[in-house]
């Protein structure tokens, strides 16, 4: 009876795949959506919608929110309607409230990928669009939502700062924003209406970090850079892009950001 041949046995260690690392970037956006009035005149907010669906943020600032506000945008409420086709979380911050029916309102807006877990609607100095005799008074429409994102909350902030070429409101604006924002972790997105070297944004440049980007309005040829992601020293700014579109009559900034190691 022959032998029988050994064959060796191979033990193959097992594959032990470790988890995937936790997220810790953010992608911000900021977007003044002119009430959805893209720069061919025309109210159209599903491409606005669409515009931010491309660029896949996690947060959103807007700024030029028509809630039921006139017939310029058939009486929508754009806050909610951006909430509902994009799949994000919603907070609206009033500038403007006027009582009636409808009741209108305008202002600036929070969209979240990540669960809100609490906002508020802060007032700074504003001199009104909506009163000709107006001189500067504190008002709504400086909001502030803290997201449950990766790595832990972040403390969202959208502001649009006083158009003037006088540049006294923008000014008290800043400072008020600062005393303000005391928390950790910021990112601070809005129309700031002024240049990144005007004098009275300094300020804000001694506490957060530009972003940067190239120049976002007029949308259809960009000849100044109005609109700002900008992220306190607790983060880091990774990349960003300003992405053409005709949605408004300002273009968008998108800025991705991460927890510092």
């Amino acid at each position: 009876m022959g032998l029988t041949a050994l064959v060796p046995i191979v033990l193959l260690a097992a594959t032990v795949c470790s988890p995937p690392a936790p997220r810790t970037d953010l992608v911000a956006m900021t977007f003044n959506v002119h009430a959805g009035i893209g720069s061919d005149g025309v109210f159209d907010l599903p491409r606005v919608a669409d515009a931010i669906r491309e660029q896949r943020p996690d947060v959103v600032g807007l700024q030029e929110v028509d809630v039921r506000w006139s017939e310029r945008s058939g009486f929508v409420d754009e806050a909610a309607e951006l909430g509902r086709s994009l799949g994000m979380e919603v907070f609206f911050a009033p500038i403007y409230d006027l009582p009636g029916e409808p009741r209108r309102q305008f202002g600036v807006a929070v969209l979240s990928r990540y669960p809100i877990l609490r906002a508020r609607n802060h007032s700074i100095t504003r001199l009104s669009t909506q009163d000709p005799a107006a001189v500067p008074a504190l008002a709504p429409g400086f909001a502030e939502a803290v997201v449950d994102a990766p790595g832990g909350p972040v403390d969202v902030f959208v502001t649009h700062l006083d158009f003037r070429p006088d540049p006294a409101v923008r000014a008290t604006q800043v400072r008020e924003m600062l005393a303000i924002m005391r928390g950790h972790r910021q990112v601070l997105l809005g129309d700031f209406n002024a240049e990144p070297g005007a004098p009275e944004l300094a300020p804000l440049w001694e506490r957060l970090v530009d972003a940067g980007g190239t120049a976002t309005f007029p949308a259809e040829a960009p000849a100044q850079r109005l609109d700002y992601v900008a992220a306190d020293c607790r983060l880091r700014v990774v990349d960003v892009r300003v992405p053409a579109t005709g949605a408004s009559d300002h273009l968008p900034v998108v800025a991705r950001v991460a927890a510092r190691s």
